[in-house]
């Protein structure tokens, strides 16, 4: 019954869907899914190598964008395998390591990114609070730790899923809705029951993606009190200012992960397409608008941009 099955587990593969209903023209679909994925990857290159050679931008809220132009990369790369894949040769199938593997960077990229964007709250929120210990409180040395200890906490409540995962036996039509693979389809997958997976994927969510947005939320809330004390109606325009591209950001992602993850939890028979739009809105539109928005409201950035095409 044992060696049954393994040989089960190894010969089992999943099956990935791009959009239901619309395969006679993915063809054409794949033509701004690879728009997309270009400038993704083209913006936050070039966002990180113009951080990285201007040393008046090496600041804390610059040094927050590279590290979210990183993370926005990492989840490019990661999605745009299977997605292009699935839409220009519809190639679907996965084998159980490969959709592992591909799970654990996705998940752990993004409560990275979770992390990068409270980091980035909290660097407002000093900027606008107490903008004289601006440069004391936020030290490169310091800064460096914090994404470290971030970094490390993304791969480590991920690093255990794949091998939880693993345990199961899985059934022959594993069909799953999106065109990657995520923990909250891939273990309802399983034949046997899943409930190790799904309470320790659901207080993970909580601790990290969950917490962090609360956070964020609490500091622009201390942000708001600080900036209506402020006397001038144009220096509290000016303050709020600086932060409608972290808010943009924070909306962008939250948004699609809190819906995602409560749709799979929680919604029973949701309509197929409303998980798949806000999967890519998650991991493929977000990458993609963060350079352009950082780029549009940021004139610091937007002109040493300017300068790089302009020669």
């Amino acid at each position: 019954m044992s060696a049954v099955n393994d040989t089960k587990f190894n010969s089992a593969v999943f099956l990935l869907t791009g959009i239901p209903g619309q395969e006679d023209i993915h063809l054409w679909i794949s033509i701004p899914f690879c728009l997309m994925y270009v400038i993704s990857i083209l913006g936050n290159s070039v966002i990180l190598f113009i951080i990285k050679t201007d040393p008046r931008l090496h600041e804390p809220m610059y040094i927050f964008l590279s590290m979210l132009a990183v993370t926005d990369l990492g989840l490019s790369i990661a999605t745009m395998p299977t997605t292009l894949g699935i839409f220009l040769f519809n190639s679907r199938e996965i084998s159980l390591g490969a959709c592992f593997a591909q799970l654990f960077f996705i998940h752990s990229l993004s409560f990275t990114e979770s992390s990068v964007l409270l980091l980035m709250a909290f660097d407002r929120f000093v900027a606008i609070c107490n903008p004289l210990r601006y440069v004391s409180i936020l030290t490169p040395p310091r800064i460096a730790k914090m994404g470290l200890v971030f970094v490390l906490r993304g791969v480590a409540v991920i690093f255990p899923l794949p091998f939880l995962l693993k345990r199961y036996q899985y059934c022959r039509a594993n069909v799953l809705s999106h065109c990657y693979c995520i923990n909250q389809e891939v273990m309802k997958m399983a034949c046997s029951d899943f409930r190790v997976n799904y309470i320790y994927g659901f207080l993970v969510t909580i601790s990290t993606v969950g917490l962090d947005s609360l956070l964020i939320l609490l500091s622009y809330m201390m942000i708001l009190k600080t900036v209506l004390n402020i006397a001038s109606h144009a220096d509290r325009l000016r303050a709020l200012s600086i932060c409608v591209s972290h808010l943009c950001a924070v909306l962008l992602f939250y948004t699609p992960v809190l819906g995602l993850s409560v749709i799979h939890r929680f919604v029973k028979n949701p309509s197929p397409l409303l998980p798949i739009l806000i999967g890519y809105v998650y991991l493929v539109v977000s990458p993609v608008m963060n350079p352009i928005v950082y780029s549009v409201k940021n004139k610091h950035l937007r002109a040493r941009i300017i300068r790089v095409f302009v020669k």
